[in-house]
């Protein structure tokens, strides 16, 4: 029988992350698969969950794939696991505008999990009780059955929270610094950069949760349509895809679609100026601005405008759109990079865009709507005469309500697109047709 559970906070930097991984940590030490999932468009809390899991994480986000995908991902991706721990995104209900669109609740409620709440009772006690259940009450049909005390001063502190609560504690942590895991500008460290101790971490929950008590509380996930879990095509098509400390922002489920749809993916690293033998290139988002003199120098960076006058079919997203622009200042210091598009970028201090996109895709390369998010401290100016991919619905973009670029068979954009919605079918096909020719 599957099971699934969701770890949930009240708010954001309430410590959902330390207690999701290490109860994550803690079940695979017992011997338990654990299949881990994001609630959100996250990137780096999978890598966490992935490298403590052995299993790839999931995202689940019912903006990007409504709740019919949520359902449809989680059973496809359960296979032969244990449990399903689920991370929330922010506070329980805090999705998108005023509603609970995309919201931990949300994907609560569209598995039927159940809800381990995670709070800071830090300088409260029977206050505690208050703040918990106005959350059990707030929605019905979200079900909290057990709570995470985080930032306990004393045993005697988390006896007299628990002896007016009606849910039950499954776990009081005291406070520990050391467990904290380091941030840049763009969120967590990668899971490769671990500043933390991940024994300590899974000791810590151990000694602290009652993880048969959560274990307990596990519940078999409400079932997806019927429709089977598709299987990948035959690979008749190479498809490389950017993966090194530069670019590593991936959705598993997209380089999986890749796979169904036919295509074999093959890493590469631009940082060590490979350029690998393939029919089309994907440059994900990630860090370039940190390697950006690496970069400038890379030999793959020299060479991808002559792939792409030639057709090759190459997409990018945020870091790979900066990447794939004429240039990239940073600093005052002006870096030259692939030179696929007439368009410059230019690092800033402050945040540019978070949040949900949706746009119209209306080059000759991609059609249809694309939902996505994006988040990046750049701004790019294009050349008047710059081809503009998307209509912008909903998010920033690049320039006037309008995102992406694109050149013969190239395209890269700010928004990150998730698979349920982006044309993977036609990628994979302009890739077959460059192959073919």
């Amino acid at each position: 029988m599957k099971k699934s559970i969701v770890i949930a906070g009240t708010h954001s930097g309430v410590g959902k992350t330390t207690v999701s991984m290490g109860i994550m940590a803690a079940l695979t030490r017992r011997g338990m698969h654990v299949q881990p999932y994001k609630v959100g468009p996250d990137y780096i809390d999978p890598t966490h969950h992935t490298a403590i899991c052995g299993r790839p994480s999931r995202n689940l986000d019912t903006f990007m794939m409504g709740e019919e995908g949520v359902r449809q991902s989680f059973h496809c991706s359960y296979n032969d696991a244990d449990i399903g721990v689920v991370e929330g995104v922010m506070g329980l209900f805090d999705g998108m505008n005023s509603s609970d669109l995309a919201s931990s609740a949300h994907v609560a409620k569209s598995l039927g999990a159940p809800v381990i709440l995670v709070v800071n009772v830090h300088g409260m006690s029977r206050s505690a009780a208050a703040l918990i259940k106005g959350y059990s009450e707030f929605d019905s049909d979200v079900h909290i059955d057990g709570v995470v005390l985080n930032r306990v001063g004393s045993p005697r502190h988390a006896q007299m929270i628990r002896d007016v609560l009606d849910v039950p504690v499954v776990g009081a942590l005291p406070r520990n610094q050391d467990l904290t895991v380091p941030s840049r500008h763009l969120g967590l460290h990668m899971a490769d950069e671990r500043d933390y101790d991940l024994e300590k971490l899974g000791n810590f929950i151990e000694e602290n949760v009652d993880l048969d008590g959560v274990l307990s509380l596990a519940n078999e996930p409400r079932p997806a349509a019927p429709e089977e879990c598709i299987a990948n095509r035959e690979a008749d098509v190479t498809i490389g895809v950017a993966m090194d400390s530069a670019f590593c922002f991936y959705y598993q489920d997209m380089l999986d679609s890749f796979c169904r749809c036919g295509a074999e993916i093959k890493f590469f690293s631009p940082l060590e100026g490979e350029i690998p033998d393939v029919d089309g290139m994907y440059f994900g988002g990630g860090y370039p601005e940190l390697h950006i003199a690496e970069l400038e120098k890379s030999r793959t960076t020299h060479k991808l405008k002559d792939l792409s006058a030639d057709g090759m079919p190459i997409y990018g997203e945020c870091g790979g759109l900066q990447y794939l622009c004429t240039s990239y200042e940073i600093e005052d210091r002006v870096y030259k990079l692939a030179d696929l598009f007439p368009a410059e970028t230019v690092m800033t201090k402050k945040l540019q865009a978070l949040g949900y996109t949706k746009g119209h895709a209306h080059s000759p390369i991609f059609r249809g709507e694309v939902r996505g998010h994006e988040f990046h401290y750049s701004v790019t100016d294009c050349a008047s005469d710059s081809r503009l991919a998307y209509t912008m619905e909903r998010g920033k973009g690049i320039v006037n309500g309008m995102d992406g670029i694109y050149e013969h068979n190239s395209v890269a954009s700010y928004m990150h697109a998730h698979p349920d919605s982006f044309p993977v079918d036609d990628f994979v096909n302009s890739c077959r047709k460059y192959k073919q020719r």
